[in-house]
């Protein structure tokens, strides 16, 4: 059960952009950190944490909590932002990011920070992990789901296929993987440094059920997650086609923010952009 299983689509939109915003503070305060990604999976991180994912943040070991495992572990600053607004740590806390004695490390780190599941780092080995978790789950005829977030760029790592090829091999239906389809990565387009494309076909391939998916479009993840709860039959994959950066004109589709912070002025520029889009969504809610 999710503690708060919102199901307003203008209440989630406005949550994603609060978001945002915190993101934008938190890595301006840090000078250090991943901005495009970050705000790209604002989405996706508000309708998990907030209508999909079973947990409870006042007993963040509970047996049967669903697993989300951060592959991509760069992007945490959305994660540390939702897990703070979901009640696992007070707000106040997300300006300790990255500092020195922190919780709050520059990639999420098990033991540091209740409610972390792995070890985010060294890129393409979240999803082992995730098959690994999967696995016992359902050998041991567990209930819980197991939600994997990836990078397309990550994707460039063998691992990831040995990865997807064992999961297919177990028939892991427990296992949802959502790929931050946003076709940067640090150096570059994604599909100038490596082709990822087709994607879908790829997983197809490899024996998975496949959803692609809008990953701003609320309504949208909402029922794709759903769909994905109802999945019996293999591992899931759910191509998030995201925007780096968005909603900040600036950084949008931009890879140079891939590993970039914004200045105290870009901030406050970013904030303006952020504010007032967050006013035309109550607009409409009124």
């Amino acid at each position: 059960m999710n503690p708060f299983n919102f199901q307003d689509t203008v209440q989630l939109q406005l949550l994603a952009n609060d978001l945002r915003q915190e993101v934008i503070r938190i890595l301006c305060e840090s000078k250090s950190g991943h901005s495009a990604g970050s705000l790209g999976m604002a989405d996706v991180f508000a309708v998990l944490y907030f209508n999909v994912l079973s947990y409870n943040p006042k007993d963040p070991a509970w047996k049967d909590r669903d697993r989300l495992i951060l592959s991509n572990g760069h992007i945490c600053p959305i994660q540390y932002a939702s897990m703070a607004y979901a009640g696992f740590f007070p707000k106040t806390e997300l300006f300790t990011l990255r500092k020195l004695g922190s919780r709050l490390q520059g990639h999420p780190h098990t033991g540091s920070l209740p409610g972390i599941e792995n070890n985010g780092g060294p890129l393409g080995q979240g999803l082992s992990q995730a098959v690994g978790i999967s696995l016992v789950c359902k050998l041991e005829n567990k209930s819980f789901r197991v939600y994997c977030i990836t990078g397309d760029g990550e994707h460039n790592e063998g691992q990831i296929w040995e990865a997807i090829e064992t999961a297919a091999k177990y028939k892991l239906h427990n296992l949802i993987v959502i790929v931050d389809r946003n076709r940067i990565q640090m150096d570059g387009p994604t599909e100038v440094v490596m082709p990822l494309d087709s994607l879908a076909e790829k997983y197809a391939a490899f024996g998975w059920n496949v959803l692609e998916l809008d990953g701003h479009n609320i309504p949208g993840l909402l029922q794709g997650f759903e769909k994905a709860k109802l999945n019996k039959s293999a591992p899931l994959v759910i191509i998030a086609n995201t925007i780096p950066g968005k909603d900040v004109a600036f950084m949008e589709n931009s890879y140079d923010w891939h590993g970039k912070v914004p200045t105290v002025e870009q901030a406050q520029q970013a904030l303006l952009l952020l504010e007032n889009i967050h006013k035309k969504i109550a607009d409409v809610k009124n």
